[in-house]
């Protein structure tokens, strides 16, 4: 969808939207989307990077994969994590930024 293109008050697509930013509404599962933006990463790889148990990082990933937010591939016993697309990154990064913006922090303009 064109990022132009006007999406009306009343499209069905909003009650979607708002489970997107429910699913995103957690730090651990914005931390795990920010380490996934280099490439896919095993389960315990993921843990380390977010500091959290890999149990606790499987079952939000089990969420995000829910969601369709995340994909797997299995090489032996392990099994790799990665975006299904670019969107869920962009969401987190423009929330960041507005976190930026709001905060009077953000690269190249003041308060």
């Amino acid at each position: 969808m064109n990022a132009d293109m006007q999406i009306e008050v009343d499209s069905p697509h909003v009650e979607l939207a708002v489970e997107v930013f429910s699913m995103l509404a957690d730090s651990t599962r914005v931390r795990l989307i920010l380490a996934l933006g280099d490439g896919e990463l095993p389960v315990n790889a993921l843990a380390e990077k977010v500091g959290k148990p890999a149990s606790a990082v499987s079952q939000h990933l089990a969420k995000m994969r829910l969601g369709g937010m995340v994909a797997t591939r299995q090489e032996g016993t392990k099994v790799f994590y990665r975006l299904q697309n670019d969107h869920a990154r962009q969401l987190v990064m423009d929330a960041i930024h507005q976190a930026e913006h709001a905060l009077g922090t953000a690269p190249g303009h003041g308060s």
